[in-house]
């Protein structure tokens, strides 16, 4: 099959190696953070916060989270072009869900008298709360939504990524706690671009299961 979409999807694979000298530029990451931004969620819920670790400073921080596990992925940080961190909201309320209600409003796609009724769509989200008031699996879901989004975004634009949930989630947690407020990232994802001559894995060949085995048409 020849379609630019397909095109994308077959070159993109997880980096191994990437080459430090190669910096994202400011016009590709514009269009990442407003896709990232234009991601779809369930109910519009939006229960998430990104993290963009682009400075020698943060990358630093970010390197300091693999002191105590997952070393295979602390090369790529300070290698990389940027690292975002995928946070969500643990706790996600009602009061969270005004905020989406009222952006509605002023955006024209709710209208003022309609308020209340446009908060029928939390009930999902009070489906997916347990008695201690957490959500976080549902949110998290959310996110992972938000991630694959922006894998294609950057197959599309050529640039190279390695997504890690070899991160440690409490570590990171601690470091960046002011900026993730009360969010959890579980998973981050490294963009750049590959090294031409160490990275094993540029080279071989695409390897999915077949189509039959996993789509069935009806």
């Amino acid at each position: 099959m020849t379609h630019p979409i397909i095109a994308d999807l077959e070159k993109r694979y997880t980096t191994k190696k990437y080459d430090p000298s190669k910096r994202v530029s400011q016009e590709d990451l514009e269009v990442i953070y407003e896709a990232i931004r234009l991601s779809a969620s369930s109910i519009n819920s939006q229960p998430w916060k990104f993290i963009v670790i682009e400075s020698d400073e943060a990358k630093q921080r970010m390197h300091d989270t693999f002191a105590n596990k997952f070393q295979f992925n602390q090369p790529h940080i300070k290698a990389g072009s940027h690292v975002i961190l995928f946070a969500h909201n643990p706790r996600y309320t009602r009061e969270d869900y005004a905020r989406v209600v009222d952006k509605g409003i002023a955006d024209k796609r709710i209208k003022a008298e309609d308020r209340e009724q446009a908060f029928g769509g939390f009930a999902f989200a009070d489906l997916n709360t347990d008695e201690a008031g957490s959500n976080a699996a549902w949110t998290k879901s959310q996110t992972y939504l938000a991630l694959g989004n922006t894998l294609h975004v950057l197959a599309r634009l050529g640039i190279d990524s390695t997504t890690m949930e070899g991160v440690d989630s409490e570590m990171v947690g601690e470091i960046f706690a002011k900026e993730l407020d009360g969010y959890q990232c579980e998973v981050a994802l490294v963009i750049g671009y590959h090294h031409a001559e160490e990275d094993y894995n540029a080279p071989l060949p695409k390897s999915r299961l077949d189509r039959e085995q996993v789509l069935q048409v009806l």
